[in-house]
């Protein structure tokens, strides 16, 4: 086939999965004979436009006439016989979908987040789970300024869902969810059923897995309050006066927390805060623990992490809701703790580093499922298979 893959990267500073997803989609597309082509914008460049021109981005969030019109001309000359479409802000606006149609070209586009029936796309707010918008007008989104905590920077978010809302739902043959659980919310919020498919994200088999019990406990991922980071240091600090033997907790990654993280982690034996890590690294960090932790207090939409642990044949402890709940089978593959509750997380940390054979077959149990689940031939298939079905349609 021949696929144009369309998206908006993601700042460097904030490491994102998604990036990562759109990488190996595109280079697994290639390797199996695909042409593929890229459309995309950088959120990075923004930094060096001129002030008049930073000022006129957040009015070509909701649509952008220049990249319409680009994107015309880049599909009369090559004709691809799918467009994939990922992420669209700030830089390209659902502009893109209207380019498309146009030209009548077959479009997909994978649903990595809530951004299509919430603002900020986490359907999280002050800590708290958060569906204010889903299904109605996003003003309590600005009135509570759930983008960067600011009303107006959420505005061109708010305008660009509730002007394109019907635009998404009409224009796209076929949505990619990343999970069930994601597909459920949507179907919820008024989305068509028909038009939504679930395809995991893959991920690379390591080339190796865990052996023995394994070193630490891992944190891995983006250090914020809705990933749980702040859930899992009173926990730790429950499990730290209790007392008893624990593997040390190693945290890495980066966030508007770190801060806060390396204070906690300072002079301490039993926590140790490493930071940004690269890829190598942190294969490396998941195949040497004992388990890995996602503790996150939103609705993940999918939990790459979990995924990456079962490529280690580690498991994981993880809140039991979100995607979580497909990924992780409890007491099988990994256990999971009641979301929010510090009492809950702590007593699996103990539970799951307490028996070391049982560790160890959850570790095996899930290294299966990932390779019937998420490995890159799975991904493939089903990558493939729904841009046959949009094609079709």
């Amino acid at each position: 086939m021949k696929v144009l893959v369309i998206h908006n990267r993601y700042r460097s500073e904030q490491p994102s999965g998604e990036n990562n997803v759109v990488d190996q989609e595109t280079a697994l597309l290639a390797e199996a004979g695909h042409e593929v082509d890229l459309f995309e914008r950088r959120s990075d460049d923004i930094a060096e436009m001129s002030l008049s021109r930073k000022a006129v981005v957040p009015l070509q969030v909701p649509w952008n006439r220049a990249v319409r019109a680009e994107l015309a001309r880049r599909l009369a000359d090559d004709r691809p016989d799918v467009v994939h479409i990922h992420n669209t802000f700030p830089l390209l606006s659902p502009s893109v979908l209207a380019a498309c149609a146009d030209a009548g070209v077959p479009t997909v586009a994978t649903v990595h987040n809530y951004t299509l029936i919430c603002p900020p796309g986490t359907l999280y707010r002050e800590g708290y789970i958060c569906t204010d918008c889903v299904g109605r007008k996003p003003i309590p989104a600005v009135r509570h300024g759930c983008y960067r905590g600011s009303g107006l920077a959420t505005v061109p978010m708010a305008a660009s869902m509730m002007l394109n809302r019907n635009r998404w739902w009409s224009g796209v043959s076929k949505f990619f969810c990343i999970s069930r659980a994601q597909r459920e919310i949507l179907i919820a919020a008024g989305m068509p059923a028909d038009r939504l498919a679930v395809k995991y994200n893959y991920v690379t088999d390591p080339g190796k897995t865990r052996k023995g019990a394994g070193e630490h406990l891992l944190f891995l991922g983006r250090i914020t309050e809705e990933k749980g980071i702040g859930l899992l240091m009173k926990a730790w600090d429950q499990l730290a006066a209790a007392g008893g033997p624990l593997p040390p907790l190693v945290i890495a990654g980066t966030g508007p927390m770190q801060d806060e993280v390396a204070r906690w982690a300072h002079g301490r034996d039993d926590v140790r805060y490493v930071g940004l890590q690269s890829k190598v690294e942190c294969q490396d960090l998941i195949v040497r623990s004992n388990a890995v932790i996602a503790p996150s207090e939103w609705l993940e939409a999918f939990g790459l992490v979990v995924v990456e642990a079962m490529a280690a044949g580690v498991p994981t402890v993880a809140a039991a809701h979100g995607a979580f709940r497909e990924l992780v089978e409890d007491g099988v593959t990994g256990l999971l703790h009641e979301p929010g509750n510090p009492e809950s997380l702590a007593a699996r940390l103990r539970e799951i580093v307490g028996d070391a054979e049982r560790n160890q077959e959850m570790g095996w149990a899930a290294r299966l499922v990932y390779e019937q689940e998420f490995t890159p031939k799975v991904g493939l298939e089903r990558l493939v298979g729904g841009y046959q079905a949009a094609i079709d349609a």
